[in-house]
């Protein structure tokens, strides 16, 4: 049996059922084919349980810390299976509103493996989608556009499995029963870090192994610097320029060990878990690709700036295509892709204008180019930096480490990039991504009056910074 659809679309993670919605708003009939659950991994394994685990640190950090703000408290203590209930119930709750979601739209879901198939009886092109359904029976979806959101899985290290054990990824991690005594984390990225600081807030005892000369590589140095500084003060120990060694892992009942060179010296690991977070592989093996002519490059589906793959009426979005892998992109590339399909034209997504976020304690964001990736591009740089600790706010909320660095073109004042580490970070980069998107300068972020006291002053306060003329400091 085979069902006729205006859009039919490979993977249901965030990407994939906000395209959907889109479609459904514009009268196309759309269908989702998704082989676990909607939401995908930011709802189940990403972005959302990650968050609920850091908000539970969060709470717990601040709890241990009251005695400074004048509330004494007693025998505070960490219940890791009612954080994991409470984990669970989140993400529960927003999965109910993504199913709502769909059946307001009129979005139909099929649950399996989706394969797209060559030219066939029910298509003289490719792009025929044969779904395997959980009790062996095929459904062929017969889709005028095709869109592929079939996202990614954690990158294993070459020679080392994960085994959920010892051995972990970050989905093995967000389904802990109980908290390991110490733990070694093999990468000091964006997931690594905020595991990192997750873990040390709970109590675990947490060495970073990192191959290149810092964390967060593609962040912004001073903000890599201030975040190790602050992640040692609190008992992290990093390990840069390291060389894992993944076959000398050796798991014991109790633990791992595992050897590393470090700036040419051997280093000896031990810990009870290792968990391997080295980047993030598309999940685009055994889809059926190579019945088409989609070129597939540095293990991505390639596509052009409206998202479309070599067959014109098959476009792909998100992780599955490389680039920013953040779900707040997935989507948008989902809204243009579908805006594409149907003849409703935007201007092509300016990743510059996108903006990342870090939740790990400090809070770090940024949008725009680094201070090294402005100067490579041959602008000539203006920096403006200044610090939480002059803000009132800050104070106020005991969070007053960390800065806003602000960086312009200081030939015609261009806005080059933004970034935060400190106090609601991941909040404050709104107003400068924003400032990104209308193409603002400096002195117009300026000009613009932040209410007081708040956490904002400070993106004027280093918006003036940038031709000295901060007020306090």
């Amino acid at each position: 049996m085979a069902e006729n659809y205006d859009l039919v679309i490979v993977g249901g993670g965030t990407g994939g059922y906000v395209a959907a919605i889109r479609a459904a708003q514009n009268g196309w009939r759309t269908a989702i084919v998704e082989r676990e659950k909607l939401g995908g991994t930011c709802l189940h394994r990403g972005c959302i349980p990650s968050k609920a685990l850091l908000r539970s640190a969060e709470v717990l950090r601040t709890a241990n810390g009251a005695a400074e703000f004048g509330v004494r408290t007693e025998a505070v203590s960490l219940d890791f299976e009612a954080v994991q209930k409470r984990k669970q119930s989140v993400v529960d709750t927003l999965y109910q509103g993504v199913q709502g979601l769909m059946k307001k739209g009129k979005i139909d879901i099929y649950y399996g493996i989706g394969r797209i198939l060559g030219p066939s009886i029910f298509s003289p092109t490719p792009g025929t989608v044969s779904v395997e359904l959980p009790e062996g029976e095929n459904e062929m979806l017969i889709g005028s556009n095709v869109l592929i959101a079939t996202g990614s899985s954690p990158r294993p290290l070459p020679g080392l499995a994960f085994d959920g054990t010892h051995v972990l990824s970050s989905d093995n991690a967000l389904s802990l029963e109980a908290l390991p005594s110490s733990i070694i984390i093999i990468g000091g990225g964006v997931i690594g870090i905020e595991w990192t600081s997750m873990l040390v807030d709970f109590g675990v005892s947490v060495t970073v192994v990192e191959y290149g000369e810092r964390i967060l590589p593609n962040e912004d140095e001073d903000i890599s610097a201030e975040m190790m500084r602050q992640l040692e003060k609190r008992g992290v120990t990093f390990h840069l320029n390291a060389r894992f060694d993944s076959e000398s892992v050796n798991k014991q009942e109790n633990g791992v060990t595992a050897l590393a060179e470090v700036n040419g010296e051997p280093l000896s690991l031990e810990a009870e878990k290792l968990l391997v977070s080295v980047g993030r592989v598309a999940n685009i093996e055994g889809m059926g690709l190579e019945n088409t002519d989609i070129v597939v490059k540095n293990g991505c589906i390639a596509v052009n700036e409206w998202y479309q793959t070599k067959e014109s009426h098959i476009y792909a979005i998100g992780d599955c295509i490389g680039g920013m892998q953040l779900a707040h992109v997935a989507s948008h590339e989902g809204l243009l892709a579908v805006a594409h399909m149907t003849r409703d034209f935007h201007e092509p997504l300016d990743y510059a204008t996108v903006p990342s976020c870090i939740y790990s304690f400090p809070e770090s964001s940024s949008v725009g180019f680094t201070e090294a990736q402005a100067k490579e591009a041959g602008h000539s740089v203006k920096v403006g930096k200044f610090p939480f600790q002059a803000i009132g706010k800050a104070l106020v909320q005991g969070e007053a480490e960390g800065f806003v660095k602000l960086i312009a073109d200081s030939d015609n004042d261009d806005l080059l990039g933004v970034h935060i580490i400190g106090a609601h970070a991941t909040d404050l980069i709104s107003e400068a991504a924003l400032a990104k998107v209308v193409d603002a300068a400096h002195f117009e972020i300026a000009e613009t009056i932040h209410p007081h006291p708040t956490l904002s002053e400070i993106i004027g306060e280093a918006a003036l910074a940038v031709d000295r003329r901060a007020i306090h400091m």
